[in-house]
């Protein structure tokens, strides 16, 4: 059963110790959905927050609204013919990446497949072979650099390339970054995007300035760290990072195996090196491993909706915010079913 049909179940849930601090949230409702033996790997919005796409494991991306929780269509079924990697969205149209070899784009209007190679001429432009030697997990451009693309590998290496005029592995690789192990997942930060935070598959975080290729904090007992700051749990991986530009911070996502989130700061530079306690709890939401996490508003919002989180249970669970905490409720579809662990492939540190 899909998400509209959504009867709603409200279960009183415990208080958090957590609301005794007041830059702390607290879970006030998630809507939790189930997709039989699928698990989510990715939640992504639109910009302006009308749709959000959830890619399952099922090589399968579903479509909701964030407003409710609505499920308004699909894509992709039957046309990856592997794990669907990443989604991204550009404007209405939302773009697929695969292990199986493609990049698909799909109007989400229509629900129709666009075909396209480059979005101008159609053709392909270059191919960066000889700069990794082995799978390549991330690749962003560098806002406000509109030529400037930033790889991830398992080989430990980050690689910036200038994309103008004719490129090449030779004449375009500006910068090498050796993290020195299979990297996960990458992000940029700071005013002028020059930062750059980095998880790695062994649950590691780094930070580094990209201008100069230097590695300003490298937090190899990360979990660790952020579990001794956490009086509430113990962080068993890390999930993602998050910036605040307007503060100029960064918080590290941790998780837990039984499917609680902190968000915790990250403090570096002039000799301190430190994972605070967590200034955000998503707790009673999930019950396994939770892989994306969507973040609607900032650390600083007191109302509405804080953001979708999904995982490897199967729910789709949207947070929101409140200036109270008096109680934990959990909004629950009656359809959910839970799955059996034993009947689940657990990959989350192969990126494909």
């Amino acid at each position: 059963m899909e998400a509209t049909d959504m009867d709603i179940e409200v279960t009183q849930e415990q208080i958090l110790d957590s609301c005794s601090s007041s830059k702390r949230f607290a879970l006030k409702n998630s809507i939790q959905t189930n997709f039989g033996d699928d698990y989510v790997f990715q939640v992504v919005p639109k910009e302006d927050w009308t749709s959000m796409a959830v890619s399952l494991s099922s090589n399968t991306v579903k479509l909701y609204s964030p407003a409710t929780g609505q499920y308004v269509g699909e894509c992709c079924r039957g046309e990856h013919s592997d794990s669907i990697n990443h989604i991204l969205f550009s404007g209405n149209i939302l773009h697929t990446c695969s292990s199986d070899g493609t990049l698909r784009a799909w109007d989400t209007r229509s629900y129709q497949q666009i075909l396209f190679w480059d979005r101008r001429s159609k053709k392909q432009v270059a191919c960066l072979e000889e700069s990794h030697m082995d799978d390549v997990t991330q690749v962003h451009f560098i806002p406000d650099q509109q030529n400037k693309l930033l790889s991830a590998s398992i080989d430990g290496l980050i690689c910036t390339f200038d994309t103008s005029g004719e490129i090449n592995d030779d004449d375009h690789l500006e910068s090498v970054i050796n993290v020195e192990t299979s990297i996960g997942k990458v992000g940029l930060f700071g005013g002028s995007y020059d930062k750059l935070w980095c998880l790695t598959h062994i649950e590691t975080l780094s930070i580094w300035d990209l201008t100069e290729s230097r590695l300003e904090a490298n937090f190899e007992d990360a979990r660790p760290l952020a579990s001794n700051s956490w009086a509430l749990d113990q962080v068993d991986y890390l999930v993602d990072c998050h910036y605040s530009a307007a503060d100029d911070r960064l918080w590290v996502i941790g998780g837990t195996n039984g499917g609680n989130l902190g968000y915790f700061p990250v403090a570096y530079g002039g000799g301190r090196r430190s994972i605070l306690s967590p200034e955000a709890v998503l707790h009673d939401g999930h019950t396994g491993v939770v892989r994306s996490v969507c973040m609607r508003s900032g650390m600083n919002q007191t109302q509405g909706i804080f953001g979708w989180t999904g995982g490897e249970d199967g729910r789709l669970c949207c947070w929101l915010s409140d200036d109270s905490c008096d109680v934990n409720h959990s909004w629950i579809s009656t359809s959910l079913v839970e799955k059996h662990p034993k009947n689940r492939r657990r990959k989350r540190h192969q990126p494909y």
